[in-house]
């Protein structure tokens, strides 16, 4: 029996009844039967980023296809394709009215798009307040949530040791308040435990997403892409539009997720990312040139200089 979820605007089903033996057709009337979509103009797509299927052999197996236990089937309906219609009983014939001529407005739905903050070695902590304050840009946060992470860690010797932390845990206190330290993983982890949500990193150059606080039971996501060095507040806004950016959603929403993965292929695409074992930078303490990350964590080991400027 395969475990199949299928995912579309009236929210997620679970699919029962089905196993690889199950024809395409038996799959789209389970889909119409959750959905509401007809089986004639389904588009279903799994996969991340969410490919679509061709599923216009209805008498195929499903175990012909890259479908299996657990996945979540995403439904959307094909505009392009007109619905199954009866044929129209013919209408009396109705005098001519004059239908008063005028502007046509199209209103677009929204859109996911980056919002780009300063690269002032707290890009990561002015991000992460961003989205999880539903938008509210503050530009002077940083030392607060500096502040914050070393008190979690001071509070927990144990649990952020020198084998976490890579350095004595009262030294990675003193290190992360200061403003020319920058964040990664164990503050983006710190961080989704205090705020009570799921943090999802978007990597640029690999197109793949890091999801903190994924098993912790969280019903709250939000969502950062990240170039190698930087990173940005991912938001929903509807152009033209005063309503407020989103820039909180479910976990279970994995049509957005998709669509910040497409974001990130897009940018790869585009060579929008530093490749860290490659970029050239410079220590602004002593002003040696370095390459790479590698090198720059051994000259910051050897001289306690960690103040890098990239060339």
């Amino acid at each position: 029996m395969l475990r199949l979820r299928c995912k579309a605007k009236n929210g997620t089903h679970l699919m029962q009844g089905l196993t690889h033996q199950s024809c395409v057709q038996e799959l789209k009337h389970k889909v119409e039967e959750l959905t509401g979509i007809p089986c004639d103009v389904q588009k279903i797509m799994v996969g991340y980023p969410p490919s679509s299927l061709d599923f216009r052999n209805g008498d195929a197996t499903l175990n012909d296809y890259p479908i299996k236990s657990g996945d979540t089937l995403i439904v959307e309906e094909e505009k392009n394709k007109p619905k199954p219609q009866t044929t129209p009983t013919p209408a009396a014939p109705t005098a001519p009215t004059s239908v008063p001529k005028g502007p046509t407005l199209e209103s677009s739905g929204p859109t996911l798009e980056r919002r780009v903050v300063p690269a002032d070695n707290s890009c990561l902590f002015t991000s992460v307040h961003y989205v999880v304050e539903g938008g509210v840009y503050e530009p002077t946060c940083a030392p607060e949530m500096r502040g914050l992470i070393a008190q979690i860690v001071a509070s927990d010797p144990t649990a952020y040791s020198e084998a976490v932390l890579g350095k004595t845990n009262d030294e990675y206190c003193a290190w992360i308040r200061r403003e020319d330290t920058w964040g990664g993983a164990i503050e983006v982890s710190i961080l989704s435990k205090f705020y009570q949500c799921e943090i999802c990193v978007v990597d640029t150059q690999t197109v793949r997403v890091d999801r903190f606080g994924e098993d912790a039971g969280y019903q709250k996501r939000v969502m950062l892409i990240y170039d190698g060095i930087h990173y940005d507040p991912l938001q929903k806004v509807v152009a033209g539009s005063d309503t407020p950016a989103q820039t909180v959603f479910s976990t279970t929403d994995d049509v957005t997720l998709a669509q910040a993965l497409e974001l990130a292929d897009e940018a790869r695409r585009k060579r929008q990312f530093t490749d860290v074992n490659r970029f050239a930078l410079r220590c602004m303490v002593c002003q040696t040139g370095l390459v790479g990350q590698k090198e720059a964590r051994q000259h910051a080991k050897e001289t306690g200089h960690t103040n890098f400027g990239e060339v």
